[in-house]
């Protein structure tokens, strides 16, 4: 993987939408209850703000009502240590952001989102917003399927970005995160086949890539060939097994092209879900942390593990951890040292 200069403004800049998500209180069910809880999320910002929670400069381009909704995600972001000075703000009439609407599950009964975000602001984003020295600002630029999926619009934006922060010498990071609600398989398959060339780190599950991309063969053969094909250096995949709602092992592989080498972990067992919600997306944080601080596999995809394993004991979209936390959950699962029951 390319090095680059570490004197950019932001370590992580992000391009996707941000939601408002209005939870259920736990246990209850949407066409039942009176009330709901809120908070900001969607995939790119979580991502950003677990890199930022870990000590990292990070940025999050979006575009956002220019309305007190829209200030609720500014300060949602600085709290996270994530910087507000990519966002667009929408003056319009018509502005909106989206929403999505939770319901968290106990077996049998699965969690569900139903979704409020056809027409929100990020839709109208045009490039010409996005100042031209955003481009050259960032050491690492990362969006993903679902910003290319939401329309046109956002999908000609976001290509252009990849591009253009790939002409500044910036690392590009794309996670496939794909949708079946927001766009068929045919159609990701075409557009993300022609802007994985541009990508240095790929997160692909294996479900997508035999669903969506058609491979076939054992996972670690299917990692490799995206970097055969597409000339990725780093392939990132995970692995969780629901047991049900509220119990989950999560593991993953990474693949370093150059080094021609896999990395594994044990697995997080019997985790204690609290709300899954942004689990993926604090996986891709933590493996992005590692790679930009220390530029080691193995301790991205530890540090990946652990992040996601965590987020899952978190309600909410957000990652709430730091890298303390994270280094004694690793020390924990590795069983390095005294351990016990209590942080006191």
């Amino acid at each position: 993987m390319q090095t680059v200069d570490s004197n950019r403004e932001f370590d992580a800049l992000a391009l996707g939408e941000i939601l408002l998500r209005l939870s259920a209180p736990t246990n209850e069910r949407i066409v039942r209850g009176d009330t709901f809880e809120k908070c900001a999320g969607g995939a790119e910002l979580n991502v950003v703000s677990g890199i930022s929670m870990m000590g990292l400069r990070t940025g999050v381009i979006s575009k956002v009502p220019n309305n007190d909704i829209g200030t609720y995600i500014k300060n949602h972001l600085r709290f996270c240590g994530v910087s507000d000075d990519c966002l667009i703000y929408d003056d319009s009439k018509d502005a909106r952001l989206g929403i999505y609407f939770y319901e968290s599950g106990a077996y049998p009964r699965k969690s569900s989102v139903v979704y409020d975000r056809r027409h929100s602001s990020i839709n109208t984003i045009e490039l010409s917003e996005i100042p031209e020295s955003t481009f050259k600002s960032a050491r690492l630029f990362h969006t993903c399927g679902i910003t290319l999926a939401l329309s046109p619009q956002t999908r000609d934006v976001t290509v252009e970005c990849i591009k253009k922060f790939k002409e500044n010498g910036t690392l590009i990071s794309f996670d496939v995160n794909f949708r079946a609600n927001l766009w068929d398989e045919a159609t990701a398959k075409e557009c993300i086949e022609r802007i994985l060339p541009y990508v240095d780190i790929l997160f692909v599950s294996e479900e997508t890539s035999r669903r969506t991309f058609g491979k076939t063969g054992d996972i670690k053969d299917i990692m490799k060939s995206y970097t055969e094909d597409y000339n990725i250096s780093i392939v990132a995949t995970t692995d969780r097994k629901v047991l049900s709602p509220k119990k989950h092992t999560f593991s993953s592989t990474i693949y370093n092209a150059k080094e021609d080498k896999f990395y594994e972990e044990a697995p997080y067992e019997n985790i204690e879900v609290i709300d899954r919600i942004g689990s993926g997306d604090a996986y891709v944080s933590g493996v992005l942390y590692g790679l930009l601080s220390t530029n080691d596999c193995q301790r991205a995809l530890e540090i990946g593990n652990a992040a996601s394993a965590i987020k899952n004991t978190i309600p909410g979209d957000l990652p709430s951890t730091d890298l303390g936390e994270i280094n004694r959950i690793i020390a924990s699962h590795k069983n390095i040292g005294p351990q016990s029951e209590m942080n006191r």
